[in-house]
């Protein structure tokens, strides 16, 4: 029985961060590919290196630091993402690290200012 793309999605989106990027990684391997290699050759085509220098659309939002307050960052942290309680602890506890990846300014800011109030200390990339 084959698989729509749909049931494919359904199923990665059950998965936890750590065993969607396993998945990744086994991909590229089977496959000869690479996920990185793709978003460097579609910045170039969407109008090289000075129009995407000029003007950035997609952000990360990286935390830095948990700061005093742990036990709120990984709150925070949970209600921006939806990862569970151990996943958002071991992002919290691994910082530097990315909690959301290519997302608009507006939603960036958002993110920042609520892992701010939670005590956090946070990066915009």
């Amino acid at each position: 029985m084959a698989l729509s793309k749909d049931d494919i999605l359904n199923a990665i989106a059950e998965m936890s961060v750590m065993e969607v990027v396993e998945l990744v990684e086994a991909m590229e391997e089977k496959f000869g590919v690479s996920a990185a290699a793709a978003v460097a050759v579609a910045a170039p085509a969407a109008g090289g290196d000075a129009a995407a220098a000029e003007e950035k659309t997609e952000f990360d939002v990286v935390l830095a630091g948990a700061g005093d307050k742990k036990v709120n960052v990984i709150k925070a942290v949970r209600a921006i993402t939806g990862l569970g309680l151990k996943e958002a602890k071991a992002m919290v506890d691994g910082a530097p690290s990315t909690v959301k990846e290519g997302v608009s300014k507006d939603d960036a800011e958002a993110a920042k200012k609520e892992l701010e109030e939670a005590g956090a200390s946070v990066e915009i990339k």
